[in-house]
């Protein structure tokens, strides 16, 4: 049985900057640096077969290089290219999904914390865009999108707060929103200042981040002081 060998993806999709600081599992820039600049980013993959037959008679000579097949632009195909970069965004603690093929445009939506990372940017035009172009020729553009849901403004979030004030005024604390800037830019800002001490108010901190970054995904940064 022939033992064959494929040099393909070393390494994962981006040195992602998260918010707060450097994620310690996506800070993974050599590897990063691996894909771009190994087999699959070159769009070849290095086929070595060790066989009793010779090279000539498997079809393939030893060490021999063989150009990724090319795919036709579909669902099916985008699909296919993206089951082979899941695995490291996934680890990453992030995912991606087909929103729409418009075209030649193929349109993502970015799930998890590649869809919160502040260099979503870079995961999707050095890691995704650049694989998806190899392989299918075809497409002119991949494009992020974001999912829908309520406008950011200051009536919506005080919304949300008014969900969790009930259990931060048990704990003793106070929420107030003091702005809401940069809505429609690529980094919109929740400011809020809190009162009150403990543990109780540090788990409610949490979870009010957490509220307002799942109703409002465009969110750049929540600050609360």
């Amino acid at each position: 049985m022939e033992d064959l060998s494929l040099g393909f993806l070393s390494g994962a999709v981006g040195e992602v900057v998260h918010r707060g600081g450097v994620s310690s599992r996506c800070a993974r820039g050599r590897e990063f640096q691996e894909f771009q600049n190994g087999a699959a980013a070159r769009g070849r993959v290095v086929v070595r077969v060790s066989t009793p037959q010779s090279p000539v008679a498997a079809g393939v000579s030893e060490n021999a290089e063989v150009i990724d097949e090319v795919m036709e632009l579909s669902l099916e195909n985008v699909e296919k290219v993206l089951d082979e970069l899941r695995p490291y965004l996934i680890a990453d603690g992030g995912n991606c999904s087909v929103h729409e093929i418009d075209g030649a445009t193929v349109k993502l939506l970015l799930e998890g914390a590649c869809g919160s990372c502040v260099s979503s940017a870079v995961t999707m035009s050095m890691g995704i865009e650049k694989r998806l172009k190899e392989k299918i020729p075809e497409i002119e553009a991949v494009v992020q999108t974001t999912p829908e849901g309520p406008e950011l403004n200051e009536e919506n979030v005080e919304g949300v707060l008014n969900e969790v004030r009930p259990f931060l005024n048990v704990a003793g604390g106070t929420i107030e929103l003091t702005s809401v800037t940069g809505v429609g830019g690529p980094q919109p800002m929740v400011r809020m200042k809190m009162s009150g001490t403990g543990s109780a108010i540090t788990s409610v901190k949490m979870e009010i981040t957490q509220r307002l970054r799942r109703n409002f995904p465009s969110i750049g940064q929540v600050i609360i002081k």
